[in-house]
């Protein structure tokens, strides 16, 4: 485990730099082997906008605004995007089958060792695939990545060669939490009397279930080997199809290696209906908690409702990186 350079001079000095240029050189090599990955795969690398007319709906994901003004300086309000997802879907609407996006992303209130405002993330999609077939994809990449090395983040360590865990969200509420959680599904009561952390009276189940995933179940996600931790409950679906063979859980997944979350995947959505309750449901919490909304993008509805059946992930690759290189903060790991 690397340490931490000392902070007394600016990045951009020399001894900083030489601290931290392993890791960049690193970087560099891992990111030349997941395009080659990608390319020897069938998939279209693409290049989408940055600037949005939305940058997402969920209620916890925060935006840059920015303004467009147009040659007649008539102000159009627009966003970074958080993710390029909604640019991909309308591709994948278009007829592109197989393509993924590698580039920087934008996310508002986000600073801790593993989280930066601006991050690089490798999102791709297979069109008329299940999910279980990006989920192999995710966790062929981090092993890539890993090139035998054993992550390690905090004391926690993970054997990038071992044999996948997969564990769906409910066996891993009841192990780690004895939370029995699908009964309780959207019941907030039946939730929070099962409760083993402390919660506000505002608590929404939603919030409830973050405050129980993130004390006593994320901890031991990867724990020595890769976990898959699968079939999110529905009302946490965020862009995810239902389950066929149970509606109360979703087709939404999440890779982890030492107690970190690195990928976040689902089996598309593509019930444009649905995804707009989903969308006004999360803006409504937004505007209750922080007070704003975003706008919804009226061309992503449409685009999904002309969508084959697809399955996609995006992978944080800063943190993917940092694991990797044994890197302990993810500026480290940024140019």
């Amino acid at each position: 485990m690397q340490s931490q350079p000392p902070q007394d001079k600016p990045w951009f000095h020399p001894s900083r730099h030489e601290d931290r240029r392993g890791f960049l050189l690193a970087r560099n090599r891992i990111i030349s082997d997941l395009r080659l990955w990608m390319a020897q795969h069938g998939f279209l690398e693409v290049d989408v906008p940055a600037m949005q007319i939305s940058p997402g709906n969920e209620a916890h994901l925060h935006g840059f605004k920015t303004e467009l003004i147009g040659p007649d300086g008539v102000v159009h309000k627009r966003y970074l995007h958080t993710s390029p997802e909604f640019h991909c879907k309308k591709l994948l609407a278009a007829g592109e089958k197989q393509i993924f996006f590698l580039g920087h992303v934008f996310r508002n209130r986000e600073r801790t060792a593993t989280h930066a405002a601006e991050f690089a993330m490798l999102e791709w999609y297979r069109a008329l695939a299940s999910y279980k077939q990006v989920i192999d994809d995710c966790v062929a990449l981090v092993q890539l990545a890993a090139a035998g090395r054993n992550f390690e983040w905090r004391g926690i360590k993970c054997d990038s060669n071992a044999a996948v865990e997969w564990m769906t969200v409910s066996e891993g509420f009841y192990k780690f939490a004895g939370v029995d959680l699908l009964p309780t599904t959207g019941n907030r009561d039946a939730l929070a009397a099962q409760s083993p952390v402390a919660f506000r009276d505002d608590d929404s189940w939603s919030d409830i279930f973050s405050r129980i995933m993130v004390e006593k179940v994320e901890p031991h996600l990867g724990n020595d080997k890769l976990t898959v931790f699968y079939e999110y409950p529905s009302c946490e679906a965020a862009l995810a199809r239902v389950c066929s063979h149970d509606a109360r859980v979703a087709e939404r997944f999440e890779v982890y290696a030492a107690g970190v979350e690195l990928a976040n995947g689902f089996g598309e959505l593509t019930d444009a209906k649905e995804q707009r309750r989903r969308f006004e449901e999360e803006m409504e919490i937004k505007q209750r908690i922080y007070g704003e909304r975003y706008p919804i993008d009226e061309e992503l509805l449409e685009a999904l409702s002309m969508m084959p059946e697809t399955s996609g992930v995006a992978l944080g690759l800063d943190r993917l990186i940092m694991l990797a290189t044994g890197a302990i903060r993810i500026e480290q790991v940024q140019w």
